[in-house]
């Protein structure tokens, strides 16, 4: 209950805030809640964008005379996700220690470095690689940021919300890995800044040379990156009782459910993630005669879409039934792509499914587990929360409205640390995925190795989910 004695806010900080009071949730708290929240889609929105900004700019720098081998493009593609999941880590304790207002500002804002330097460097082919390694790195602020986004929001909305809540900051912030992918191709053909853009690049297609606005490609974030970041500082809020040590955070890795959550969600984001980076070079190097970045942006874009629907369908119905059978479903989609690959030099190739493969079966498998990895990206970040909230509430020993208050409040900043904690270890995906791609082509022939042990970790899960989660005696349900 709110203590009428203070002030709901004072300047933009929350001195009371209380969600799971139903009559300050609807007088005051809805709003205030949806207001952080549609601040905070586009700020996470940014962050993927320059989170897989290389996914595109590599592919182009060999024809813009840069002198990169296949190997070093492979690496500028891949140390973001390294970057990125480990400051995810530091991310994920820091929303209680500067508030949720500041570190969205100040953690946007940030992004301005890898877009500006990328825009740069990109028109100058004497650019040494060292350099673009560091802008590679650096762009792992993106992938940073959706660690604390996602806590800073699981602070404002009540039990029953938090699953929608966070589908719709996520979903719509995951968004950003489809548009770039999408978007990207489509300005650097316009010179749309002018002399404040740069020169342009001269590059031969089919035969014909045409001009290129390679900066582009990072610099149209510059601007939306700017607004964003000062309307974040200038109308969120932070909450008061949001704050904690690091001390007082720290107590989720005492707890066995964060890790076996972090499990949970390496799968799933994990799975997204590390899909959405290997899809291009998996197609291409399977279906030598298939254009992939003219598929590519679609598994990323329904998986994004999806992905509120999974937290609303496990605040209807469980997070622990939903991601079980999620988990099903994705092991099933992964025999279903081994079912189309060609079945050429692979020693492990499926033994059904046509001979030659089909580009098209395959695809449909694909577009199948990006959708389940966006159901139980979901799923997954509705149950976490929860199954802190449970633990807390478990530790109270009467019904003391003030110890069920606390006990509440510690539910909240250890389920939004291990929010941020488990978005860190499954950002980890992006890398060891397209890398368990190709140790499996060199050591097989083929991408079977890898899938197979991908279906047979998802199984893992199903088995882990029922048993801890789903089951009718589970040790807790959620």
């Amino acid at each position: 209950m709110r203590n009428d004695d203070l002030p709901i806010r004072r300047g933009s900080t929350l001195y009371v805030w209380t969600p799971e009071d139903k009559a300050f949730w609807e007088k005051e708290g809805e709003a205030i809640a949806k207001i952080n929240l549609w601040i905070s889609v586009p700020a996470l929105f940014l962050a993927f964008a320059i989170w897989q900004v290389w996914s595109v700019v590599a592919v182009s720098l060999p024809s813009l005379g840069f002198p990169y081998s296949t190997n070093q493009l492979f690496w500028l593609t891949a140390v973001p996700a390294l970057s990125g999941a480990t400051l995810r880590i530091f991310y994920s304790f820091i929303v209680p220690l500067v508030g949720g207002r500041r570190w969205t500002a100040v953690s946007t804002v940030s992004l301005l470095i890898p877009a500006v330097g990328i825009g740069i460097a990109v028109q100058d082919p004497s650019t040494p690689y060292s350099t673009m390694l560091i802008l590679a790195l650096l762009c792992g602020f993106g992938g940073g940021n959706f660690s604390s986004s996602m806590a800073n929001i699981s602070y404002f909305f009540p039990q029953d919300r938090k699953g929608s809540a966070l589908g719709v900051n996520a979903g719509l912030g995951n968004l950003g890995v489809s548009v770039v992918q999408f978007l990207s191709p489509i300005v650097v053909t316009i010179g749309m800044f002018g002399i404040f853009g740069g020169d342009p690049q001269t590059v031969t297609r089919n035969g014909q040379a045409m001009q290129v606005w390679t900066q582009n490609a990072a610099f149209i974030w510059v601007p939306w990156i700017a607004i964003t970041a000062v309307v974040a500082w200038f109308t969120m809020n932070d909450v008061a009782d949001a704050k904690a040590s690091f001390a007082e955070q720290s107590a989720i890795f005492r707890e066995k459910h964060n890790w076996i959550m972090c499990l949970l969600y390496l799968g799933t984001f994990g799975s997204f993630i590390g899909f959405a980076a290997g899809f291009p070079l998996l197609t291409k190097s399977q279906f030598p005669d298939v254009n992939p970045l003219a598929y590519a942006w679609l598994g990323p874009l329904v998986g994004a879409i999806v992905r509120p629907f999974g937290g609303w369908l496990a605040d209807k119905t469980g997070g622990g039934v939903v991601t079980m059978w999620n988990f099903l479903a994705m092991a099933l989609a992964v025999l279903g792509v081994l079912c189309f690959l060609p079945k050429g030099a692979g020693t492990l190739a499926f033994p059904f499914g046509p001979e030659q493969g089909s580009f098209a079966g395959f695809f449909v498998m694909f577009l199948v587990l990006f959708v389940t990895t966006g159901i139980g990206n979901g799923s997954t970040f509705r149950m976490i929360p929860a199954i802190f909230h449970e633990l807390s509430m478990r530790k109270v020993a009467g019904d003391s409205g003030a110890d069920r208050a606390a006990a509440q409040k510690t539910g909240n900043v250890l389920g939004a640390a291990a929010v941020g904690f488990a978005g860190a270890l499954g950002a980890y995906g992006g890398f060891f995925i397209p890398k368990s791609y190709g140790s499996s082509i060199d050591a097989t022939g083929g991408p079977e190795a890898a899938l197979w042990i991908f279906a047979v970790f998802y199984l893992v899960c199903v088995a882990i989910t029922w048993w801890c989660y789903a089951r009718r005696n589970a040790s807790m349900p959620c």
